[in-house]
């Protein structure tokens, strides 16, 4: 199944839930927000959300600095 991260195509495994591509990634879940087809994933969705062929998700990093 092919979706578009970051305006990057990516072939990832059907069926796949966003909370099961997250962790493909190894993202640190607390540090991170995602939109799905510019609509924000709520954190407590992510494990029922079922990704798409053709979905589009923009990962955002939250980085600490001063």
């Amino acid at each position: 199944m092919q979706i578009r991260v970051n305006g990057k195509d990516m072939s990832i495994e059907d069926n796949w839930t966003l909370l099961d591509f997250l962790n493909s990634l190894r993202l640190q879940e607390e540090r991170i927000a995602v939109e799905r087809n510019q609509e924000i994933v709520p954190r407590e969705n992510w494990s029922m959300i079922h990704l798409s062929n053709g979905d589009e998700l923009e990962i955002v990093r939250f980085v600490g600095g001063g």
